[in-house]
């Protein structure tokens, strides 16, 4: 599995309940931020980043990143944990 952070700027607030039931539903993630969240799943960034759309308007902003250790920061303990227990060393990523 990959991990990725989602990162999101709506500019109608509206959007954000239907986003975060999808979000939510779909895939095991850990909220790091108001708007950014950890997501752990086996598709791509293109393909997640596409699941996204239709809550998204032509304003909005979206990004998909993918994360790996090391990582530095803090947390409530269930996120650091969570993180953790899913991020590869960056060193154990393929080439």
């Amino acid at each position: 599995m990959t991990v990725y952070l989602v990162t999101y700027d709506l500019n109608k607030e509206t959007k954000r309940p239907p986003l975060l039931a999808y979000l939510r539903h779909t895939y095991d993630w850990a909220k790091l931020s108001e708007s950014s969240y950890a997501i752990s799943t086996s598709s791509s960034a293109d393909t997640v980043a596409a699941g996204f759309r239709p809550f998204l308007d032509s304003n909005d902003q979206l990004y998909v990143i993918r994360l790996t250790q090391p990582l530095a920061g803090w947390g409530p303990k269930a996120v650091n944990d969570w993180l953790n227990q899913r991020l590869p060393a960056a060193s154990s990523l393929a080439a």
